[in-house]
């Protein structure tokens, strides 16, 4: 499709820097375009401007949290409004119904039952729930990544402490040969009085992604139940939690689906949860099996709720494949151009089924602080740094916002730095 053609299709609504991204109509959603389109730049550039981006500096730091466009920004506002209006009233009618018909969402989109699946607040309160709740005895043991992130890993040492478990932490290669050296890996961490096993889906430090199936069926082998952190890839790789093969699955949707801060989802597979004390306690009279009774938040903000059917939208229209392909796109058009520099060190994966958007770049001899303050200071680019867990660099994240001209500026600066 040419650039004239697909701006009849999508529009974007005036010039200005808070231009909105107009979606086409029903019967002809962006799905159905041209599927060739993760280097092809009319697409983006169009979309680029349903953003509004903040001049100061190039953003490569999306990973931390992924803003939302204009469109979803507006009815987000919008929901805010409406909820203020109604105040008592919308929260003692229909917020819980609400709140239900998003989580219906977010279950078709992740792949799994209704059932399965609750809204939380963030990727840490859902895995969390899960570490603190788990019906440990002492002389348990658990195994863990030193890669993973360190809420999960402080939540480990609590319950170390609180309930006299061993926690057995291996440390994942930045570049393994193959999927059985990872789960050989996990394996031999796995004693008789293992519980449970903590795994990445995709480390958020260097953006590689594991092997969750092997993982999770190896560990089911020897009786050990699988907590999975997705922050990274829920909406940001195409999967179907149906078919990892975990019993717990948590992540947040304020990263890579775009919804407002104060969202995420956790997973439970049937009946996984039945002995899991819940975070914050819940009605007596819930059944064991009811995910519910570990979904009790209080009050909080419903108006994000109502969002989350919005950023679906937009992801739908915009195409799941479509939108991992253009992130891999945009990783591999940095990445491989600095493999091979001098002085350069990729810590991600080359082979691109093992990562997509994130990858984690460093300099020989430089600092990770100093690199993150030399490419904000000398050369525009927000990233940040990564300095422990056998990662030494600056974590790049793009969105689907990000030009090539934008990481041609980064390859340039890294060039440079390395040289310097």
């Amino acid at each position: 499709m040419n650039k004239r053609n697909f701006l009849k299709t999508v529009s974007v609504l005036g010039a200005s820097p808070m231009a909105a991204f107009t979606f086409p109509s029903k019967n002809q959603p962006l799905t159905t375009f041209d599927h060739n389109m993760a280097s092809g730049e009319d697409f983006w550039e169009v979309l680029r401007s349903g953003y509004r981006i903040k001049k100061d500096y190039i953003n490569l730091e999306n990973g931390y949290y992924c803003f939302m466009p204009e469109s979803t920004l507006e009815k987000y506002i919008g929901h805010i409004r409406e909820v203020n209006l109604q105040g008592a009233y919308y929260m003692r009618t229909v917020q819980v119904e609400n709140k239900r018909k998003s989580a219906e969402a977010l279950a078709k989109l992740a792949g799994c039952e209704p059932d399965e699946l609750v809204i939380t607040r963030n990727t840490t309160e859902s895995l969390d729930t899960i570490i603190a709740g788990f019906p440990w005895q002492a002389g348990d043991e658990a195994v863990m990544a030193e890669q993973d992130y360190g809420a999960m890993l402080d939540m480990f040492k609590q319950v170390a402490l609180r309930h006299q478990v061993k926690l057995n932490i291996i440390s994942v290669p930045n570049h393994p040969s193959n999927d059985e050296e990872l789960v050989a890996l996990y394996e031999k961490a796995i004693t008789p009085r293992t519980r449970l096993l903590l795994v990445s889906h995709m480390i958020n430090i260097t953006g590689h992604i594991l092997p969750i199936r092997k993982i999770a069926d190896m560990a089911h082998r020897h009786g050990v139940k699988v907590l999975v952190d997705g922050a990274h890839a829920f909406a940001h790789i195409r999967f179907k939690l149906s078919e990892l093969g975990c019993d717990y699955y948590g992540a947040s949707l304020h990263k890579w689906l775009s919804v407002p801060l104060g969202a995420g989802i956790l997973y439970v597979r049937k009946n996984a949860g039945n002995d899991v004390w819940p975070l914050i306690a819940d009605s007596p009279n819930r059944l064991p099996d009811d995910i519910g009774r570990l979904n009790h938040t209080g009050t909080h903000p419903v108006a994000t709720d109502l969002t989350i059917l919005d950023a679906i939208e937009f992801y739908n229209y915009v195409g799941p494949e479509r939108k991992e392909l253009r992130l891999r796109y945009l990783q591999h058009y940095w990445s491989d151009q600095l493999r091979q520099v001098p002085g350069i060190v990729v810590n991600t994966p080359a082979d691109p089924t093992r990562s997509c958007g994130i990858a984690n770049v460093g300099i020989e001899g430089m600092a990770p602080k100093t690199l993150a303050e030399r490419l904000l200071k000398e050369h525009g680019i927000y990233t940040v740094a990564i300095d422990y867990a056998n990662v030494h660099g600056c974590r790049i994240t793009p969105n689907v916002y990000t030009t090539v001209q934008e990481l041609d500026v980064f390859v340039k600066a890294m060039k440079t730095l390395a040289a310097g």
